[in-house]
């Protein structure tokens, strides 16, 4: 297992590269010029250039890159050129934000994904079946961004029960969660379904009827657990989706977060902190990927020897 581990993680350096590769061309590319930002109207184009050299703006991009790269994985993300502190603090006080978000919408998405599932897998072709995967359906094609905004309509400013905005207490999380979380139900139901529905035509399955026990043991102590394999991938890589779907979530009820700071960060043409932020968004891709790996390859010894 540990070998497995291991060559899992080597496959991400060059993932890795490539990635901090993309970010910083993407950002570079963006019209705007963060000078701009800290210039007074009146300034000169030396004051201009001798802000350009501080920040090591003047160089070939080439050279750009090595730097931040070399910096980056010795864990300096460099300094924000607006907010004039350092990009790995700002990182720090964010990030604790957009993981409980992340956590708890991965969590709610994963519970009531697999619950819907399972339901709509054990009664298919019934009106159970239908109505849970069309109720599903519609709430997978509705936009994060509408969505949170018709449930502060009606949840914070109709009915009261939720802060419209902010992060001050625990009850503010709800409607971002759910926000989030609709969205990820449908993708996990719709692959609990199938994989159980696959799972169920397996000839164990036939043996077990065969053998007497009950449909309810047969559908949650062996169908479930054997469908939970491609569950499993999803998820993984739904860890680093959720963080980049709090983007515009986090911007529409006004909570602190990578979000956030990407948002003013990007308005602000502020090439450090959108690299650290984006680099961060891919290294939780990343991780979730191998995560989702790891667990696969726990509970399935196939997945071992197929990298073998």
């Amino acid at each position: 297992m540990f070998s497995f581990f291991l060559k899992r993680l080597l496959l991400l350096i060059p993932v890795f590269l490539a990635v901090s590769m993309v970010i910083f061309m993407i950002v570079h590319l963006v019209p705007g010029d963060p000078i701009d930002n800290l210039v007074q109207i009146n300034s000169t184009p030396e004051q201009k250039a001798a802000l350009a050299a501080k920040y090591g703006l003047d160089k070939p991009l080439y050279q750009q890159y090595a730097i931040w790269l070399g910096k980056a994985l010795s864990g300096d993300l460099g300094d924000a050129i607006i907010l004039r502190r350092p990009v790995a603090d700002l990182i720090a006080l964010n990030l604790p934000h957009s993981l409980a978000l992340g956590t708890l919408a991965l969590a709610f998405s994963t519970l009531v994904g697999i619950a819907a599932g399972a339901l709509a897998a054990v009664y298919k072709d019934s009106l159970v079946d239908r109505t849970t995967m069309t109720m599903i359906l519609l709430g997978s094609t509705v936009p994060g961004f509408w969505l949170g905004l018709l449930l502060i309509m009606l949840f914070a400013v109709q009915l009261g029960w939720f802060p419209v905005s902010g992060a001050r207490s625990w009850d503010a999380l709800v409607l971002p969660v759910l926000t989030i979380g609709l969205g990820g139900v449908a993708l996990v139901a719709r692959v609990t379904r199938v994989a159980m529905m696959e799972t169920a035509r397996k000839d164990f399955v036939m043996m077990l009827h065969a053998k007497g026990v009950p449909s309810w043991q047969i559908e949650l102590r062996h169908v479930l657990r054997h469908a939970l394999l491609p569950v499993v991938t999803i998820l993984s890589l739904r860890i680093g989706w959720i963080l980049g779907g709090a983007v515009t979530v986090e911007f529409v009820f006004a909570r602190p977060g990578l979000g956030s700071l990407l948002i003013t960060s990007l308005n602000q043409r502020d090439y450090p902190v959108v690299q650290g932020s984006l680099l961060m968004l891919a290294i939780a891709v990343m991780l979730g990927t191998l995560l989702g790996d790891i667990v696969q390859a726990a509970m399935d010894p196939r997945v071992r020897e197929r990298i073998k």
